[in-house]
């Protein structure tokens, strides 16, 4: 599961990027009691069975004849360079590293067809400098719809038209190189989408 706040993934409606001024509330840095470093522990372990926490990958509810899928390149309806390439092969590579089934980016091999489409890709503010105004993290989000084709039955296995995945980066004083540092958070972003994308489809969510 994605990472929260840091790489955070949100199927519902997408919320504006607003900019947050640095600093940290004064309760923050106050250490614990020690009654609450004693209880804080013994309560994870007396909630952490009840979670519903259980094994992901087997795939057990996707049809039994499943056995090949093609992950070809996503349509890229964006403004960014590339994008496309960059999830479908961070796609690929969870399948192959996590699963039984065959992948390959031809449809005509395959039983089923994982069809990608990279909807719109933003930046925005997310920490400034006070003193100067000047931006010092920014945050990337990526929207796409992604959906699992059956191909001898034209049946939808899975299907998700607003997967949002989003991942911040430290702005360079080098303006020039913002464009390396922004790359790394999207191929970071990328691996995130890939994970929970692979486990929503294992477990059919």
């Amino acid at each position: 599961m994605p990472r929260a706040q840091h790489r955070m993934n949100c199927t519902g409606p997408s919320s504006d990027l607003e900019p947050r001024r640095r600093g940290t509330p004064r309760w923050f840095s106050r250490r614990p009691s020690r009654l609450a470093q004693w209880l804080i522990p013994l309560s994870l372990s007396l909630l952490l069975p009840s979670c519903g926490y259980h094994v992901a990958g087997r795939g057990d509810r996707l049809p039994p004849d499943l056995k090949a899928i093609a992950v070809p390149v996503f349509v890229n309806e964006s403004s960014r360079f590339r994008i496309e390439q960059t999830l479908a092969a961070a796609v690929t590579r969870e399948f192959i590293e996590r699963t039984r089934f065959r992948i390959t980016p031809n449809p005509a091999d395959a039983d089923a067809v994982l069809k990608g489409t990279v909807k719109d890709v933003r930046s925005g503010v997310i920490t400034y400098d006070l003193n100067t105004g000047r931006a010092t993290s920014l945050q990337v989000q990526v929207t796409a719809n992604i959906e699992l084709v059956d191909q001898h039955s034209n049946k939808v296995l899975f299907s998700n038209d607003r997967y949002i995945f989003r991942e911040e980066y430290q702005v360079s004083l080098n303006p020039s190189a913002q464009f390396e540092e922004d790359q790394p958070a999207l191929e970071r972003l990328a691996r995130d989408m890939a994970h929970t994308l692979v486990t929503d489809i294992l477990e059919n969510f």
